[in-house]
């Protein structure tokens, strides 16, 4: 997909101040409390790794499943030990081992935005699954996205080679909850005061609490908990980002 191929050289810098560290702490305690003594971790959109990175500072085995070959290649250069970066589809792919913990942060599962594909991925998520494992992951919430409705944000950010302006608009689509998210990178040389221009396209989809235990219903799962990302608390029309835990059948 073209949509990473900008994000894959600069994904790091955008997202250096993101605390990695609380939330893959955060998805450590909900696997303790859903599936105990996990060791085994599969993680789908994993990114360039630093999720991955904390999961296995702290003893996890982690595969991680990246569509982005230029993630997967960074990630490989930061030598986690016990990480396996693969580059792979998450809605088809086929791996020979099981795991005790399917995780997917940062909404991944938002940008699956057909029916299809979220059961063609739930589907092979369980068949990777040990007896009682769980699935975590985030996603947009409806309620929220019907009533905040996405801003448009600016994002500036720096190292000592690159200034990055990033501008993000949306456009909603009331039937398919789906939100485009449209983002204009600006990107500066420092030394050469050259800048490129870069438009990706980033189709969001959006889900209510119904739509995902239905979605499990499907695919051999049952829906265990539903909370806001990374709070705990019960979501409402001010959450964003609402995590679930399905556990396989």
């Amino acid at each position: 997909m073209s949509n990473f191929k900008l994000y894959s050289q600069y994904y790091d810098l955008l997202y250096k101040d993101k605390d990695y560290e609380s939330e893959a702490w955060y998805v450590i305690k909900l696997a303790q409390r859903y599936k105990n003594n996990s060791t085994k971790f599969l993680e789908l959109g994993c990114g360039t790794g630093n999720h991955a990175a904390i999961l296995c500072n702290k003893s996890f085995e982690v595969v991680g499943l990246e569509r982005s070959a230029e993630m997967v290649k960074i990630a490989s250069q930061k030598n986690i030990a016990n990480f396996k970066p693969i580059v792979a589809d998450i809605t088809n792919f086929s791996l020979n081992e099981k795991f005790d913990v399917a995780v997917s942060l940062f909404h991944v599962i938002s940008y699956l935005t057909t029916n299809d594909e979220l059961l063609k991925c739930l589907n092979t998520v369980n068949e990777h699954l040990n007896e009682n494992g769980v699935f975590i992951f985030d996603v947009w919430y409806s309620p929220a996205v019907y009533i905040q409705k996405p801003e448009t944000r600016v994002k500036r950010i720096n190292n000592e080679n690159i200034a990055v302006t990033r501008i993000a608009e949306s456009t909603m689509h009331y039937q398919k909850n789906v939100v485009d998210v449209n983002y204009s990178i600006f990107i500066q040389d420092k030394e050469t005061a050259k800048t490129e221009i870069h438009q990706e396209l980033h189709p969001m989809r959006h889900f209510s609490i119904p739509e995902i235990e239905f979605l499990a219903m499907q695919t051999n799962f049952k829906l265990i908990h539903t909370e806001e990302f990374g709070t705990g608390n019960s979501p409402n029309e001010n959450t964003w980002g609402v995590c679930f835990v399905l556990r396989k059948k």
